[in-house]
């Protein structure tokens, strides 16, 4: 431990570079947000010094049988079933901290400011971690560091291993590189799919980190694995710049296109977009924790149907994806030639993951209240009923996700 950089400490959800506080982050961000000024840049980073051994194996996959092949793959936990996703991975509507929002008050009626990412409250002054359009006013926030970290190790159980062997298998197959695989992470945040990835994969690698956030572009190279499964050293450099333009030509001698909790921030065009860029490429793309669409709450209450069907509206305002997101991916890169399998990767969420349940429970209530005004009064009495029981340890959430792995057919004759 002694050979990292003293801004680098092992948190719960893996590691990840020490972050400021709120208070202390809000200087940090408006540095990174001045106008032609980035956070010093990281481009080309080695990070194999040391004898850091695989990192990031905080768990195993979540969910049993493999959806494979065809859209319809994703089965009950699919993107076309009905009820409600995960607000982590929605859109963060306008809004500043302490709102009337069913979201914002705890049950002894004091002020609990919903994290950026995990509902639709933005604290004043931050940027946006992922900025998915040029033109127009900035957007607020989507993900703050505080929430990425929150729901790390959520993630990590959560993404689907059964899609790892035809993948590994597909990179084997690949041409070698002098320089060993190259792995696009798009909208990569702070780096949580890297880690969870990069000492699953045999060889030697070379991320490439895209976000719109040069704070948390820092953050993930600094904190990236710096071994493969086989002990083979790992690079990383950063690119910022809008990733739902991305092209064949941006992707060229790539091994592989890797997102988290994506798809369903954008649009249809910007999907197919990006299936475009992948399959013009040759190249396969894991695209891991996408809405499914439904929720399951333990126990249940008969407002659940409702609160989940306004979360799901919530999610498709503005033309986004939302809970149709893998449905869509998966026909566009069909249509495309690619092979694409599908798998369930849904968080399970019990006593041990309170702070995250909590966040993402006041998030998902708050967007959908924020979508149906009628319902802030239910909602506010569900919400409190609902922190009650899990401050007792008695609640439990499933929130539904799927994983897609697209592997289209390889350029240059490779079969």
């Amino acid at each position: 431990m002694s050979e990292r950089s003293p801004e680098v400490a092992v948190r719960p959800g893996g590691l990840i570079p020490a972050q400021p506080g709120p208070g202390e982050g809000e200087s940090v961000r408006r540095a990174a947000s001045a106008a032609n000024e980035e956070v010093p840049a990281v481009d080309a980073v080695d990070m194999r010094v040391g004898t850091g051994g695989p990192g990031g194996e905080s768990g195993a996959g979540a969910g049993a049988g493999a959806g494979a092949g065809a859209c319809a793959g994703a089965g009950a936990e699919g993107a076309a079933a009905a009820g409600g996703g995960s607000v982590a991975d929605g859109v963060v509507a306008p809004g500043t901290a302490g709102t009337d929002s069913a979201a914002d008050s705890g049950a002894d009626g004091s002020a609990v400011p919903v994290i950026a990412g995990a509902g639709p409250v933005a604290p004043t002054g931050e940027r946006a971690t992922l900025r998915l359009r040029d033109g127009g006013p900035e957007e607020p926030p989507r993900y703050a560091p505080e929430w990425l970290q929150l729901r790390e190790a959520a993630d990590a159980v959560a993404r689907a291993q059964d899609l790892l062997d035809p993948l590994r298998i597909r990179l084997a197959n690949l041409p070698g590189r002098p320089g060993g695989l190259v792995v696009h992470d798009l909208g990569c945040g702070t780096g949580s799919m890297g880690r969870w990835l990069a000492p699953r994969l045999d060889g030697a690698q070379h991320w490439v980190l895209h976000d719109r956030d040069p704070y948390l572009l820092h953050f993930a190279a600094v904190a990236s694995p710096r071994s493969a499964a086989d002990g083979s050293g790992i690079t990383v450099e950063t690119r910022r710049g809008d990733i739902s333009r991305i092209t064949p030509d941006a992707l060229s001698g790539a091994s592989l296109v890797t997102a988290s909790a994506l798809l369903d921030v954008l649009t249809r065009e910007e999907v197919e977009t990006l299936a475009d860029a992948c399959v013009g490429a040759g190249c396969p793309a894991l695209l891991t924790l996408s809405v499914a669409g439904r929720v399951e709450l333990t126990p249940a209450d008969p407002l659940d149907a409702e609160l989940a069907e306004a979360f799901n509206d919530h999610q498709r305002r503005t033309g986004l994806l939302g809970p149709d997101a893998v449905t869509v991916a998966c026909e566009a890169f069909s249509e495309r030639g690619a092979t694409v399998r599908l798998h369930p990767s849904a968080w399970r969420l019990g006593p041990e993951e309170a702070a995250l349940t909590e966040q993402w429970l006041r998030g998902w209530v708050g967007a959908a209240v924020e979508e149906r005004p009628e319902l802030r009064g239910p909602a506010e009495r569900y919400l409190d009923a609902r922190l009650a029981a899990l401050a007792a340890g008695t609640l439990r959430a499933t929130v539904h996700h799927t994983d897609l792995l697209a592997l289209p057919r390889p350029t240059g004759g490779t079969p």
